[in-house]
């Protein structure tokens, strides 16, 4: 990876970043709105509709009148009241009647006019203090989970393109030491290899990373998985690995053909890659596609019985990177997870070591947009 392709990455992960915590404050802000709507329920229980500013201003002024004329029909009564004793039992009673009652109708005052006005500043204060003390938080815990992953991924990357290079480069010193030497042949091929390798594994990369244009339109799912089968039909034959295949009742999606086959290919590819040598039992794999009873997804099953995958193995199978195959780059199940989701769909697994593996895609119908040019034109 160049310099350029570097900076690149730099900018997209902090637009990541950036777009995670806006979509953190989005999210407090409407728990906020939803704890406030909450408050106002009405005393049969019934939630009431979200307002609109000028509606939540006319119903905020009309409770500020209904308390001060709440309040002037409290104090005008008591200034009667305190006038006329004055002028009928004299002072002295006046007196005590107008304390007495004064105190009712200071404590009315306070929490008629004051106090819902202290009540909305401080609520404000408080809302506006925590919001940036958990959207602090979210960042610092966002940004610190982000540079471990790239810390990881750049540690990958070196260790990944270091290891061929340095055995070509050997391969090589080798050949110069000796250039007359038959065996040259020999390290010339294995130095090819080692930078095909390289190779591979850059391509890979810059497939994962970059943000590859979908081409979505209407398709069968049934004729994806048959397509991507028959690319590896030789191959399974070539292994003795029997391919049991039940997709005809998948329905229609919309979605990118060739990501998708890409998706079927690199899940049975690996399964075949797990009975590699396994004579017992018969190696088989099953493909199995279909949608649900509610006709809104449609799924895929690829489901071998080889040795299974080891369970402090098996939450790391879909880092980048991470492979047990001496020739594999470790970013095929990277990228096909990074398909599924780019198509609102999502991939699971399940393995028992001993009796095999089984991954399940998962995909909507209608989880993007078909392209209209391409629809059109159909």
């Amino acid at each position: 990876m160049d310099h350029r392709e570097w900076r690149r990455a730099q900018r997209r992960d902090r637009r990541e970043i950036r777009d995670q915590l806006r979509a953190e404050g989005d999210r407090l802000r409407e728990d906020l709105e939803a704890w406030a709507l909450e408050k106002t329920r009405d005393l049969r229980g019934k939630v009431k509709s979200k307002l609109s500013p000028e509606e939540r201003a006319l119903r905020e002024a009309r409770d500020a009148v209904s308390r001060r004329i709440g309040f002037l029909g409290h104090f005008v009564p008591y200034v009667c009241v305190c006038l006329f004793l004055l002028v009928v039992a004299g002072f002295r009673t006046a007196m005590i009647v107008a304390l007495s009652w004064g105190i009712g109708v200071a404590i009315h005052f306070f929490f008629a006019l004051v106090a819902p006005d202290l009540r909305k500043r401080w609520t404000e204060e408080e809302v506006g203090r925590r919001v940036t003390v958990d959207v602090s938080h979210q960042r610092r815990e966002l940004e610190g989970r982000h540079a471990r992953t790239l810390e990881h991924l750049s540690a990958s990357i070196a260790h990944e393109i270091r290891n061929p290079i340095t055995a070509a480069k050997s391969l090589l010193q080798q050949m110069g030491e000796d250039p007359h030497s038959p065996e040259n042949v020999e390290y010339a091929a294995v130095a090819l290899q080692e930078l095909e390798r390289v190779e591979r594994s850059i391509s890979h990369l810059l497939r994962y990373a970059r943000d590859e244009e979908l081409r979505p339109r209407e398709l069968r799912f049934s004729e994806v998985v048959a397509s991507g089968l028959e690319t590896l039909r030789e191959r399974s034959t070539r292994s003795g690995v029997t391919l049991r295949v039940d997709a005809a009742s998948a329905g229609v999606l919309v979605g990118d053909p060739e990501q998708l086959r890409r998706v079927v290919i690199n899940l049975v590819g690996n399964a075949l890659d797990a009975l590699d040598g396994r004579p017992s039992p018969p190696p088989r794999v099953d493909v199995e596609a279909g949608e649900n009873l509610a006709g809104t997804e449609v799924w895929l099953r690829v489901r071998d019985n080889g040795p299974g995958i080891e369970p402090e193995r098996l939450d790391k199978i879909f880092t980048p990177f991470h492979t047990s195959k001496s020739n594999g780059t470790g970013l095929g199940l990277p990228i096909a997870r990074k398909i599924v989701e780019s198509h609102g769909g999502s991939i699971e697994v399940e393995s028992s070591v001993g009796k095999g593996t089984e991954f399940r895609v998962t995909l909507p119908k209608h989880g993007i947009p078909a392209e209209p040019a391409r629809e059109a034109a159909k």
